[in-house]
């Protein structure tokens, strides 16, 4: 068996599969099962590891996929990615195109593609492997492949939920939000938010939270400063890494009361204000992830 340090590739197949999946402990359930596999697997006949490790994740992902997507019909409210504390990349690059690509807002985007086309973008155009590559872990043709990956990239460029500002700005923004929540000023929060401003919030059913998304910048300012303030004027506020953008946590660790994040339009403003507060996915594991 030719000697491999499987940790060296955990990073990158756990951000491929966190990628796929939207939840940290299916993704870690995903490359433990992709070890297991290597573990058991005739490795002499296996002359690409790299590879072959990301065609048995990807398989394994799309599979948990299909479960997880016949579970969410009885999802109680709004289904969010589950948040995930991501740590400072050095190069200003690499972190740009980190949080590009962790974001909730781009998350959200690829809940919209089918598992293929989600499979297919992310290997080609975020881990750059080659369509015949990707033929392979897909069991179709490179032909189909480019397709596939044509498809989710009108979908991901006709959204414009790519738009970062830098993370002075993020941080102003924040700042504000905590301020106008905890003072009930609704003015200043209303020249925060996009006209078309949206508030989405996942309780999971198991603790209270809206339901269906409030909808426009008036009625959003109305909810956090009224509704927000009244649970969380006398919490914890504290700012955070989460899925590579900025954002702020409610509570005390390590299981927290709710973690937001912002998706902003092209302009800087705030165009959806993401809460999560199913308490199963409050605990922000922190992992090595590309």
């Amino acid at each position: 068996m030719p000697y491999i340090e499987l940790d060296t590739h955990r990073p990158r197949l756990m951000g491929l599969a966190y990628r796929i999946l939207g939840t940290l402990s299916e993704a870690e359930d995903a490359v433990q099962d992709t070890f297991v596999r290597w573990s058991q697997a005739d490795t002499e006949s296996i002359t690409d590891p790299a590879a072959w490790l990301t065609t048995v994740c990807t398989r394994r992902c799309l599979d948990l996929r299909r479960n997880a997507q016949r579970q969410r019909t009885d999802y109680v409210g709004a289904w969010l990615p589950e948040p995930l504390h991501t740590p400072v990349a050095d190069d200003p690059e690499d972190r740009l195109d980190l949080a590009h690509t962790l974001t909730t807002s781009f998350l959200m985007v690829m809940e919209r593609l089918t598992a293929k086309e989600r499979a297919a973008f992310l290997l080609h155009d975020v881990f750059d492997e080659s369509y015949d590559t990707i033929a392979h872990t897909l069991d179709t043709s490179p032909a189909a492949c480019r397709k596939l990956v044509s498809r989710a990239r009108a979908q991901v460029q006709t959204d414009t939920t790519r738009a970062l500002p830098p993370i002075e700005k993020q941080t102003e923004l924040l700042e504000a939000f905590q301020s106008a929540v905890q003072s009930g000023d609704i003015g200043t929060l209303s020249t925060l938010l996009s006209r078309d401003a949206r508030l989405v919030a996942d309780g999971g059913g198991k603790v209270p939270a809206v339901l269906d998304p409030v909808v426009g910048d008036q009625d959003v300012s109305r909810f956090a400063t009224l509704r927000l303030r009244h649970f969380w004027e006398d919490q914890a506020w504290s700012f955070a890494r989460i899925n590579g953008a900025l954002g702020i946590l409610i509570g005390e660790g390590p299981t927290y009361h709710a973690a937001i994040s912002f998706d902003y339009a092209a302009n800087g403003q705030v165009r959806t204000i993401f809460i999560v507060r199913n308490p199963d996915k409050l605990e922000l594991g922190s992992t090595a992830i590309q």
